[in-house]
């Protein structure tokens, strides 16, 4: 196989984890963090670090209609009023988060996710996009992205989003066979995604990303073959694959999947290797856990030039930042503080309206939360853990203070997936497929929790 990685190595590590968007994890925050400790974050970092850039994420929760296999934090509707009421919630929001923070900060990354950005008309678009850049500085040259549901788009409003000052695009397309988006209630014909993504290089966005999911209703390694196809013809410059995660206790739009229609372990399995090998052959680099990019995107590059980050929406070629997040559920980062909004738009709305930030959850990291945080990162970006680098970041002595965990990954060295020397540790190309496995040995909140059933499996 061109991913030079065995399907028995892939079924061994194949277990419940986190994603490590954060650590500690989000199940880790706690009600006890208030809305005041974050107003002590931010007032901290006015003091302390204006000059550093922020990251923006603005939640969307609106959807006209449900997919079955989202796990999002989503509002169904096809009311289109309900957006200018959001709107000016939002507006509230960073108006009460400014006061706090001060107007003006440069900000070089900015993502719009949800839901669905694009339920909001284009004349709402507008005016969020400027009531954000009254707020703060959006710096040339930033990434500024939106997730976008093809079929509540035209070429006529890509235009709109170029001219907005988006400048990188995420289409939601999941499987391009027609029995599987009927199964999970998500028609989209492929040759509007086809259209749509060369109207999107014939405007000279930057970067396109393709989300699929393997693991889906109907699928078989035969029609997700298919799909592939169809993927490496359309070429786009990012290509996101995840793995379905069924769990309809925890999300109610799963209940309405069928079961009985769900492909087996190792059907799930071979799709992944097919993937691997697919992505692969057509000339993608495997970023990292789930993300692939061409050799010349900027993702590729950040990589190879060891400027990889991560956060809450996944991979970054930004530097290291705190992230403001806005909206409902949205999660940011401030400092060594992690906070979470309200999860209803009910409970939002109601807090904002009392004139208070609708922070409900969070927390405050310990010395040792960050640096496993640095440990973590560092694998999952880098691929290497150098242990001068953290002994001297944070005054310890690195073979000492994971002498346990370096036995533990005595294992992953016998499978060549990593190289352990005194020196560090080091991903080889093998154990990138399973970096997040790897991680895991790090995170001391997982090692003392064996309940991992509500994490979705890590392949």
């Amino acid at each position: 196989m061109s991913h030079a990685i065995s399907d028995d190595l892939l079924r061994r590590y194949d277990v419940p984890g986190p994603r490590y968007t954060s650590y500690p994890t989000a199940d880790r925050f706690v009600e006890a963090f208030t809305e005041q400790d974050y107003c002590r974050a931010l007032q901290q970092r006015r003091a302390g670090s204006m000059a550093l850039p922020l990251s923006l994420y603005v939640h969307i929760p609106f959807c006209e209609s449900v997919c079955y296999y989202c796990a999002c934090n989503k509002v169904i509707t096809k009311h289109h009023s309900r957006g200018a009421e959001y709107l000016r919630h939002l507006t509230r929001e960073v108006e009460l988060q400014i006061e706090h923070l001060g107007a003006g900060q440069s900000v070089s990354q900015l993502h719009f996710g949800g839901g669905t950005p694009t339920f909001l008309s284009d004349a709402e678009l507008e005016d969020l996009m400027s009531m954000l850049r009254r707020h703060f500085n959006l710096v040339p040259g930033g990434e500024f992205s939106i997730e976008v549901d093809p079929r509540t788009v035209t070429e006529q409003r890509l235009r709109h989003l170029q001219r907005l000052g988006f400048n990188r695009l995420s289409f939601g397309v999941q499987d391009f066979d027609p029995a599987v988006q009927k199964a999970v209630h998500r028609v989209q014909p492929a040759e509007q995604v086809f259209a749509l993504v060369d109207a999107a290089r014939t405007l000279g966005f930057e970067s396109v990303n393709v989300d699929l999911i393997y693991g889906l209703p109907l699928q078989t390694p035969e029609s997700f073959w298919r799909t592939l196809a169809q993927l490496t013809t359309l070429r786009p410059d990012r290509v996101a694959l995840y793995g379905y995660a069924h769990l309809p206790a925890r999300f109610k739009p799963q209940r309405r999947i069928v079961a009985a229609e769900l492909p087996g372990a190792a059907d799930k399995l071979a799709m992944l290797s097919a993937s691997l090998d697919a992505l692969g052959d057509a000339g993608y680099v495997y970023v990292g856990m789930d993300h692939f990019a061409l050799p010349d995107d900027a993702l590729a590059v950040a990589k190879r030039q060891g400027r990889l980050h991560r956060n809450f929406q996944g991979y970054s070629t930004q530097p290291d930042c705190d992230l403001i997040a806005l909206g409902v559920s949205a999660i940011g980062r401030v400092g060594a503080t992690y906070s979470q909004n309200a999860k209803t738009l009910d409970e939002y709305v109601d807090l904002l309206d009392q004139g208070r930030l609708p922070i409900v959850r969070g927390l405050a990291l310990t010395r040792d939360d960050v640096l496993r945080r640095a440990v973590i990162m560092a694998l999952m970006c880098q691929g290497e853990l150098l242990f001068e680098s953290i002994d001297q970041g944070h005054l310890i002595d690195s073979r000492r203070y994971f002498a346990r965990e370096l036995e533990a990954l005595e294992d992953f060295a016998e499978q060549g997936l990593v190289n352990v020397t005194d020196s560090g540790v080091q991903v080889t190309d093998r154990g990138w497929y399973l970096v997040r496995a790897i991680a895991m040995v790090f995170d001391r909140h997982l090692q003392a929790d064996q309940d991992r059933a509500r994490f979705s499996r890590i392949l």
